[in-house]
């Protein structure tokens, strides 16, 4: 079911909708198509698959009992790692933070969560966001998945990575400052789609449709 990875957002809603697809059967997707590419790529610094099933599950039974679920209901994301998430490791790709769990959830991470969107995992950046290439990482060296010699870009290297690899195809949490958008979208050919950003903060931006 890897064709299920190459579907957009919108199109993964309009199935759901429809009950072409379950939950559970996007993230069985997603998840094998990370385990395939993850090892080369290394986008991840921390990956939560298994807890991400089961998240799905629940969120289907919630579906399925016809609740008034957010939009983006049962739709994979990944989260920049220097997004704080309760209960998770959040390291900023540092040594310094190796151990750190979140005590709570970031504003974004709130909101995310209100829409029932299911993260797997935290992705690799530059440590404390300071570079544009990923290769700052105190865990690992992402590569670029269309060239494995070249770099991703960055800071956030590791969320364009995991989209270039088709791991989360429209889902992704590149976060980033205008700025870092522009200069990732050069090293890349990912690229700001139809101006569909929303604010979140002065300083970040949610990108909901990249291509």
């Amino acid at each position: 079911m890897s064709e299920i990875t190459s579907l957009t957002v919108h199109e993964l809603q309009q199935k759901l909708k429809r009950k072409e697809l379950t939950i559970a059967e996007i993230l069985e997707s997603y998840c094998n198509r990370i385990n395939e590419k993850e090892p080369e790529v290394e986008a991840f610094v921390t990956t939560y698959l298994e807890e991400a099933k089961a998240e799905a599950q629940k969120v289907q039974e919630k579906l399925d009992n016809g609740e008034d679920l957010g939009e983006y209901a049962g739709i994979p994301i990944g989260i920049k790692d220097n997004l704080c998430m309760k209960g998770t490791k959040t390291t900023c790709s540092s040594k310094m933070l190796e151990n750190f769990v979140s005590p709570y959830d970031a504003t974004v991470i709130e909101k995310l969560k209100d829409e029932n969107i299911i993260s797997l995992g935290k992705l690799n950046m530059d440590e404390f966001a300071m570079g544009s290439s990923t290769e700052s990482s105190y865990f690992k060296k992402t590569k670029n998945p269309w060239n494995l010699n070249k770099v991703p870009g960055g800071s956030s290297g590791g969320s364009a990575a995991a989209v270039a690899a088709n791991d989360k195809e429209a889902a992704n949490t590149a976060l980033v400052a205008a700025t870092k958008l522009i200069e990732m979208a050069g090293s890349k050919g990912i690229y700001h789609k139809n101006n569909v950003a929303r604010k979140i903060s002065r300083l970040t931006k949610l990108v909901n449709t990249v291509a």
